[in-house]
Formats: C-alpha cells, sequence, structure tokens
C-alpha cells in the first residue's frame, strides 16, 4: 500500500510538471521573454570629434572666398579643372569641421533603442577623388555614427590611378578603426563597385554615400529606426548642398524636397505634396519619395538582396538610381525621406568624368518598368531606340519572380502628380515652320532650373528632340513637356511674340491655340531666326 501510494504521488507531481511546462509553454509564446544582453559598443560615436579654432576656415559650415592671385589662383583653377570642385580650398578646411544644425529641433526630442537597431556597414565607392573630400567623409561618418551602430565602414576603391590614393590612403586608413578598403582589378562603374562593398558587407544594414559628403550629427539613427519598423523600406537622408567653391554648408531644417522624374527620365526634385503632408501625422515623420537622387541611401541587406540588388548590366553611373526606384515601389517596397537624417553633398560643377553610359542605362529601365509608358520617353528622346542597352532577360524574369505592379499603377498611386503626356498620333514632335523648312520650334531656357519666362524661337531642325519636342493638346495647349514642370506656350499681351509659362490645370485662352486643316496655327504671331 505505501508502494501504491508513493507512485501515485509521483505521478501526481509528474503531471503538475507537465502542466507547469505547458503553461509556461503558453507564456513563452505569448511573452519576448528576459531582455537581451546588451549588445557591445558604446552610444558615442567611433572617434571624438578634435578641436577645430571657431576662426579657421570653412568652421561651422561657413563660406570661404580666398582672395588670389598668381600660381595660387593657377593652382585653385587646376584644381577645379581636375575635380570639378574647388579642392585647392578644400585641402585647407579641416578634415574635421562641425556642421551648423539644420534639422528640426523636433528631431532632438527622438529617441532611439540603440540596443536592438540593427547595425550598419557604409559603403562608399570612389574613382579618382581628391583627397581632402573622401578622407573628410570618413572622418565625418565616424566622428557622427554611435559605435554601437556602426559595423564597419568600406571604402571602394574602382580601379583608381592617382598616386595619392595608393600606399599613402592605405596608410591612413590602416590607422582608423572599423575601416575596410576594397580595390576593384578593373574599373567597375558606381553600380558594380557598389555591388562589391555589398558583397563584402557584414552589417544588416547597407548605408550607401557618395565620397564628398559630410555627415551632419544625429544622421544615422533615423535611418536604421526606420528600417528597423519596417524592413521593406528605403530611407534616404536629406541631402544638404555644400558649395562646389565655397564649401559652404547650405542646408536648411524646413521641410526637405522629394525625388519626380521628367520624361527624359531625368531625375527632378519637388515640393511635397498635400496628400503626403496629411498622411504624416508630425514634421519628423517619413516622407514618401516617388524616386531618390541615388547617392546617398539606407536598405536592409536582405531586402536588398530580395528585390535583385542593382542591375550589373548598367555601366559607370546614371540612370540606376530612377531604376531602382521604380523596383522599390513596383514591388512591394516603400521609398522615404527621413527629415531626422541630414547628410551634406559636394555637388561638382559638372560631372568629373563621362557618362556616356547613361542613356543605355535609361534604356535598360525604361524596357523592364515602364510598360507601355516607355513609348513617352522614346518620342522625347529618338535617339535612344538606337541605343545598345544589352539583355534585360534575367530583369525581366525578376519582376515577374516578384510579382511586381505595372507602371500604370506607379503613376496613379506613387506620382499622381506627374502629368502623362497624351501623344496623340500626329500630335507631337516637331513644329516646322511652314515658310522656313528647315526651322523648328526651338525652346532652351538658359537655366534648366528655371524652365518658364524665356522665348520661343525657330532654329534648325535637329530632329533630336528634347528642346524641340512640343505637344499639341486636347486642351489646345503646346505643352513643352520633356522637362519637369511642364511649360505651355502662351501669347503675351499686347505682344506678337511666344512666352513660356507654367501649364495650369484648366489651360487659359492666352495658352490655347486652334490647329487649322492646312496645317497653321491660330493666333498668329512672330518667332525669332536667330542670325536671320
Amino acid at each position: 500500500e505505501a508502494l501504491l501510494v508513493l507512485l501515485a504521488l509521483l505521478a501526481l507531481a509528474g503531471l503538475g510538471s507537465v502542466l507547469r511546462a505547458r503553461r509556461g509553454a503558453r507564456a513563452r509564446a505569448a511573452d519576448p521573454g528576459p531582455p537581451r544582453t546588451p549588445r557591445l559598443g558604446r552610444r558615442e560615436p567611433v572617434l571624438p570629434r578634435p578641436p577645430v579654432p571657431a576662426n579657421a576656415l570653412g568652421a561651422r559650415g561657413e563660406a570661404v572666398r580666398l582672395q588670389l592671385q598668381g600660381e595660387e589662383l593657377r593652382l585653385q583653377e587646376e584644381s577645379v579643372r581636375l575635380h570639378q570642385i574647388n579642392i585647392y580650398l578644400s585641402d585647407r578646411i579641416s578634415l574635421h569641421r562641425r556642421l551648423p544644425e539644420r534639422w528640426n529641433p523636433l528631431c532632438k526630442e527622438k529617441k532611439y533603442d540603440y540596443d536592438n537597431l540593427p547595425r550598419t556597414s557604409v559603403i562608399i565607392a570612389f574613382y579618382n577623388e581628391a583627397w581632402s573630400t573622401l578622407l573628410r567623409t570618413v572622418y565625418s561618418v565616424l566622428e557622427t555614427s554611435p559605435d554601437i551602430l556602426l559595423e564597419e565602414v568600406i571604402l571602394v576603391d574602382d580601379y583608381s590611378d592617382r598616386e595619392h590614393l595608393k600606399e599613402r590612403l592605405a596608410n591612413e586608413l590602416s590607422g582608423l578603426p572599423k575601416v575596410r578598403l576594397i580595390r576593384a582589378n578593373k574599373r567597375e562603374g558606381l553600380v558594380r563597385a557598389r555591388l562589391l562593398g555589398a558583397s563584402a558587407a557584414r552589417g544588416d544594414v547597407l548605408t550607401f554615400l557618395d565620397c564628398h559628403c559630410e555627415c551632419h550629427e544625429g544622421w544615422l539613427e533615423p535611418l536604421l529606426q526606420r528600417i528597423h519598423e519596417e524592413e521593406s523600406a528605403v530611407v534616404c537622408p536629406v541631402i544638404d548642398v555644400i558649395d562646389w567653391n565655397t564649401f559652404e554648408y547650405l542646408g536648411n531644417s524646413g521641410e526637405p524636397q522629394i525625388g519626380g522624374f521628367d520624361w527624359r527620365l531625368v531625375f527632378t526634385w519637388h515640393t511635397v505634396p498635400e496628400r503626403e503632408r496629411i498622411r504624416m501625422r508630425s514634421p519628423v515623420d517619413v516622407i514618401r519619395s516617388p524616386t531618390m537622387a541615388g547617392g546617398l541611401f539606407a536598405v536592409s541587406k536582405k531586402y536588398f538582396e530580395y528585390l535583385g540588388s542593382y542591375d550589373t548590366g548598367m555601366e559607370v553611373w546614371g540612370g540606376e538610381n530612377l531604376e531602382f526606384s521604380f523596383r522599390i515601389w513596383q514591388c512591394g517596397g516603400v521609398l522615404e525621406t527621413h527629415p531626422c537624417s541630414h547628410v551634406g553633398h559636394v555637388f561638382p560643377k559638372q560631372a568629373p568624368y563621362s557618362r556616356n553610359k547613361a542613356l543605355a542605362n535609361s534604356v535598360r529601365a525604361a524596357e523592364v518598368w515602364m510598360d507601355e509608358f516607355k513609348e513617352l520617353y522614346y518620342h522625347r528622346n529618338p535617339h535612344a531606340r538606337l541605343e545598345p542597352f544589352g539583355d534585360v532577360t534575367e530583369r525581366k524574369q525578376l519582376r515577374a519572380k516578384l510579382q511586381c505592379k505595372d507602371f500604370k499603377w506607379f503613376l496613379e498611386t506613387v506620382y499622381p502628380e506627374l502629368h502623362v503626356p497624351e501623344d496623340r498620333p500626329g500630335f507631337f514632335g516637331m513644329l516646322q515652320n511652314q515658310g522656313l523648312k528647315d526651322y523648328c520650334f526651338d525652346y532652351n531656357p538658359p537655366d534648366e532650373n528655371q524652365i518658364v519666362g524665356h522665348q520661343v524661337i525657330l532654329y534648325v531642325c535637329h530632329g533630336m528632340g528634347h528642346n524641340q519636342f512640343f505637344e499639341y493638346t486636347s486642351q489646345k495647349e503646346i505643352r513643352y513637356n520633356t522637362h519637369q514642370p511642364e511649360g505651355c506656350i502662351a501669347v503675351e499681351a499686347g505682344m506678337d511674340i511666344l512666352i513660356m509659362h507654367l501649364c495650369e490645370e484648366t489651360a487659359p485662352e492666352n495658352q490655347k491655340f486652334i490647329l487649322q486643316e492646312v496645317g497653321e496655327l491660330s493666333p498668329s504671331f512672330v518667332l525669332t531666326v536667330p542670325g536671320l
């Protein structure tokens, strides 16, 4: 009997432990359990910023205008010719200068869970970059990025041939923590150089920067926080302009602009539309953007690979930013700008090396992602139809595999502000003068950023589209819609010349023209012919 009682007690004890185990299993399923062991690393930047005198050249992002003459002036002009940036001045500005605050004050109130944010690899590709702008970029990352969040900085040398980027650079970087140098064994171009860095990266997030940047205080945390919240978000910092000639930091704390494009497939900047302001809950919420400039952004490494990374058929740079933007949106991701992340960028006077492959890159983007809307691009770039662009079979297979949406969805949902031209057969192209048959309507404003207010003239027909491409719409407008914003030809009161105005939702009378059967436009007007 005692044995039976003992067995019964053991059985009850066993049943109790099973029940407790099951209750514990349910509790563990509903509860994340104890907090993770704190991650190694400090919240302070990887490197402390050394003191820079308040009166130093360019301190706090102030403009510098050197009064030079003779040999010094020649050296400055030579540096601009070589790099399209005033490197003579850059070499005299501290590599560690502080920047003025250019973010919304509300950004300072944001709190971050440093122990749980993903770590990032910052990837900087360069080709024949000047010493001071490259090193200032590297130090800027190390002196503003929390140690706990920065996995590494990867510099990818795209087969540079300048002497200062060889042993001297390797020696300089060898003394810096968390910095790695990778060298390509042939010229790859920006896209494939960045992919070299991405393939070697150990971080959870890839953060791409150009090689002439300066990072603002607190730039990194907002990017990583957003990707921690939404892995399919590709997030860009606000790009503040650093003047190529004076190195003045021109950022501001107001509402940033978002990216768009025109029908030449040229990236454009735009104000935030009202529909997006309504969606945002505060001025420091992320802002959705149809496209990105392409030089500066952060993306989950896993998501980057899922999306097909970069199109490796693209050469050098140009067009890859729009292709990637289309792919992000059409394949289920979201492209955003974070108003609390600011990075300064030196925009060169002009591209320091050839972009002769940019057209082929744009054609690849159009062929894979734009469906029937690619014809609007080809109408405005007739020479693009003849451009060899390689095989895009794999990219189209990727689109099918990811079950991506069509371009019509993108235009209607992501970028409804972009006017879609009608391009009715016979009502677009060159407007040829009937009296001077070699001459066509031509509009070539001196500043692409000031598209309106200039006179339309007659110029020798060249058949290349662009400044001689016009559309006659069903609203009787003559639209100049190769650029954004679009222009509409107008007749000024009391004048017999044509001036370009901004198009309006409903065309005013001075922007309406009647096309008669004989091919003449009414009202009549006079066009200037240069040299006649």
